[in-house]
């Protein structure tokens, strides 16, 4: 075949007809319709249980927080010397108390998600103090890049949640940065969105700021709010965290209960180690909220990554890392609770081969094993110090795949289509026929950023990479976005209390 005729083979490709459907359907929250994979049976399933309860009784758990460990003994837990020692039945009594599944609300109604049984949720990433692009190269995150990323996940149908701490606004002060983050999500998105946690005192004005948006009532029937309260592995939770995760179980705000691990240096290199430590831990800070105020929705996290034992680098995409998501996943079935785990994880430092490899890697038992809640979902680099505006709509090409992945399959009489079968003779072919024609737009998922063209045809058009195309596909949608109206007598009364909290913060 002639390079002048494949070239206009490849034209033809990018040429589709432009009518028949009128547009493609709007994208929602996906749903997990196909059997979930199990890595263990019930039986090795409830020894790592057990072994999780003898940690806790056992061994323990620090506390170090003085009005937590009062609410601790209180609720029949023996302190000692901050170190929190449960009874099973106390961990399995307090447990039972926290929802099977929540709404968390969003700016926009329609933009609600559900916490919970086989939805999935998608959040970007979360907590980098650095970016990178092509042109500019790995540098410090400022607030424009936190606004950034906010327009890309919310101009993404892929995306489900605003996410959190997206990067680390490091121009802004470190006491009244969570005011400007939250502010920001508020400002340029309307899906739902994270709280402030380096203190009690930020969990508190993110719940006062939630309470101006969407009201104190409301938000007390279901939470506008879900916040990261990190274990500090091994065995301990902090003053900061626990003083945020009080402030926000007496506000009846979702918490993710997520201990931080990397196998090896945190926890035992052997994977059922590491997930019956964790569990532990995960146990007892959910039982904690629960004793906070019953009821409050929580999830069941975990961050799990292995070790690099000859240089004591963290290690992203490694198998045993999913073989720990995958036992981690079950026994939050087994309690009853939505999970947290997952992301488009990668050691890399720009989305390279090894950047799509790892993601991949780490991205896919996620889905197998039905998360329910999965942040770092799209933008994370440098395992996890850096955001890549390339990365970022790099990983949304994977989200909108994983989201087609997960429709049910069409067994209807259009799905079968015999009729179409029926009409095609022997050795013919299907691109003319009316269903065809019917569906040409929706049947198969088009990765824009991914190139399937003749290599004649990539040359003409500049031999131009992934993450080419993604640098000028992520300007393109930040010249293009447009925030989505917010109500000028809430704004104001948010801009006033910002002012107000500022100049008392820094006043003191």
């Amino acid at each position: 075949m002639s390079q002048k005729r494949e070239r206009r083979r490849g034209r033809r490709r990018q040429a589709q007809p432009d009518t028949v459907e009128t547009a493609v359907p709007p994208i929602t929250q996906p749903r997990h319709n196909f059997p979930i994979y199990n890595l263990v049976d019930d039986d090795k399933l409830d020894i790592i249980h057990q072994a999780s309860m003898q940690i806790l009784s056992e061994m323990g758990i620090a506390f170090l927080e003085a009005e937590s460990q009062a609410i601790l003994r209180a609720h029949g837990v023996d302190v000692r010397d901050d170190m929190a020692y449960f009874d099973p039945t106390i961990i399995e009594e307090y447990v039972a108390k926290a929802p099977s599944q929540f709404t968390q609300l969003a700016r926009n109604p329609e933009r609600n998600i559900v916490i919970g049984d086989n939805y999935m949720t998608f959040a970007p990433v979360y907590g980098p103090p650095f970016v990178y692009d092509q042109e500019h190269g790995r540098r410090e995150a400022k607030l424009v890049d936190f606004h950034n990323f906010i327009k890309l996940a919310y101009l993404s149908p892929y995306i489900n949640h605003s996410g959190g701490t997206v990067v680390e606004p490091t121009d802004e002060p470190v006491n009244t940065r969570h005011l400007d983050m939250v502010y920001g999500h508020i400002k340029y998105s309307d899906k739902p969105f994270m709280g402030g946690v380096m203190s009690g005192e930020h969990a508190a004005d993110s719940v006062k700021m939630v309470e101006i948006l969407f009201g104190a009532e409301a938000i007390r029937q279901n939470p506008a709010l879900i916040s990261l309260i990190n274990i500090s592995s091994p065995r301990r939770l902090d003053d900061r965290m626990l003083e945020a995760l009080i402030v926000y179980a007496r506000a009846r705000q979702a918490v993710i209960i997520t201990p931080f691990i990397l196998s090896g240096a945190m926890a035992p290199v052997t994977v059922a180690g590491t997930v019956a430590q964790m569990n532990a831990e995960a146990l007892a800070g959910i039982a904690f909220a629960q004793m906070v105020n019953p009821g409050t929705p929580v999830v069941y996290g975990s961050f799990q990554s292995t070790t690099d034992l000859r240089t004591g680098a963290p290690v992203f995409g490694s198998p045993e890392s999913q073989q720990a998501l995958y036992l981690s996943a079950q026994l939050a079935r087994r309690y009853g609770l939505p999970f947290r785990s997952g992301g488009m994880f990668t050691g890399s430092k720009i989305a390279d081969g090894q950047g799509g490899y790892e993601s991949v890697m780490s991205m896919l038992p996620a889905i197998m094993g039905r998360v329910n809640f999965i942040l770092h979902a799209a933008g994370w680099l440098e395992g996890g110090l850096s955001a890549g505006y390339e990365k970022f709509v790099l990983d949304c090409e994977l989200l909108g795949m994983y989201h087609k992945y997960l429709q049910a399959l069409d067994f209807s009489e259009d799905g079968l289509t015999l009729d179409s079968i029926r009409a095609v003779e022997p050795g013919g072919h299907y691109l003319g026929t009316e269903h065809t024609m019917r569906h040409f737009r929706t049947a198969f998922y088009s990765a824009e950023l991914f190139d399937s063209n003749s290599a004649e045809q990539w040359q003409v058009e500049g031999s131009l990479t992934a993450e080419q195309r993604a640098n000028k596909k992520y300007k393109q949608l930040l010249k293009e976005y447009q925030a989505p109206p917010l109500d000028p007598a809430k704004e104001e009364a948010l801009l006033a209390f910002i002012a107000r909290r500022k100049s008392e913060i820094n006043a003191a």
